[in-house]
């Protein structure tokens, strides 16, 4: 029974490998996720989260071009949600920075109007 088994299991292993797409939509996907962050003004040089979304994005052409169909996705998925990150991460430090100079501009403000 196993003996019967085992080659019927690997037949369909293996074709549900190659059967598996290329992710030329999930690599639209990303590459519009890293232009979308770099539009901002992130740089590979100032943000982690883009640094490894760009590395992660290669791997994943890289992968494609081998054949990994199943692997370029799991990468290019990858990819996109670290430059999602990175673009969360500087609209955050911008967020912070107009905070604190808003919260700079009150004090003034409060110093100006207990000085009358």
């Amino acid at each position: 029974m196993i003996n019967r088994t085992l080659p019927v299991l690997l037949v369909l292993g293996l074709s549900a490998c190659a059967s598996d797409p290329a992710p030329t939509e999930q690599l639209r996907l990303t590459e519009q996720a890293l232009a979308q962050t770099r539009s901002l003004g992130v740089l590979g040089e100032q943000s982690e989260s883009l640094r490894l979304a760009e590395g992660k994005f290669a791997q994943a052409q890289a992968a494609i071009l081998d054949g990994e169909n199943k692997q370029a996705r799991h990468l290019a998925e990858q990819a996109e949600l670290d430059a999602r990150l990175a673009e969360a991460e500087h609209l955050n430090a911008k967020g912070r920075e107009q905070l604190a100079e808003l919260s700079q501009r009150i004090s003034r403000l409060r110093q100006q109007l207990g000085a009358m």
